[in-house]
């Protein structure tokens, strides 16, 4: 998901227990089976941020796909997948700030956040999402005006 503040901005979380300086991304996560895609997007976003408080701005059309670099040894490339594809949603966030806990679930996915601008997402992502990223700041390029 990319949540846009009301200015356009974009929120951005460090990934917990990451290393280096591509630790920044936004907010994702698995859909359950017979799960509809917009309430896993929704879903997702409550467990890793805290936020509930959203509007439906767009989705991109198909799907994006990233494989994982050969030296990749995360949770998914253990389980033998080879990427991901992604379905992404723009939501705009209609809450306060308070609403943003990155503890409200078990499992910390981030442990600091920001907005910032679209176009830099690219530039913070683990480089093998790069490319992914770069078409989802095309896909909501025009929201960030």
């Amino acid at each position: 998901m990319v949540l846009f503040h009301p200015d356009g901005r974009v929120w951005y979380g460090r990934r917990a227990g990451a290393d280096g300086p591509h630790r920044w991304q936004f907010p994702q996560g698995g859909v359950d089976d017979g799960e509809d895609l917009f309430a896993a997007a929704l879903r997702e976003l409550e467990e890793e941020t805290g936020v509930t408080s959203v509007a439906f701005l767009a989705r991109t059309d198909g799907w994006i796909a990233y494989d994982f670099p050969a030296e990749y040894a995360g949770k998914k490339a253990a389980r033998g997948w080879k990427g991901q594809k992604q379905a992404w949603f723009a939501l705009r966030f209609t809450g306060d700030e308070a609403e943003i806990r990155l503890d409200h679930h078990h499992d910390i996915e981030f442990d600091a956040w920001r907005w910032g601008r679209l176009d830099e997402a690219p530039e913070l992502v683990i480089p093998f999402k790069r490319g992914a990223y770069e078409k989802v700041v095309e896909a909501f390029r025009d929201l960030a005006a």
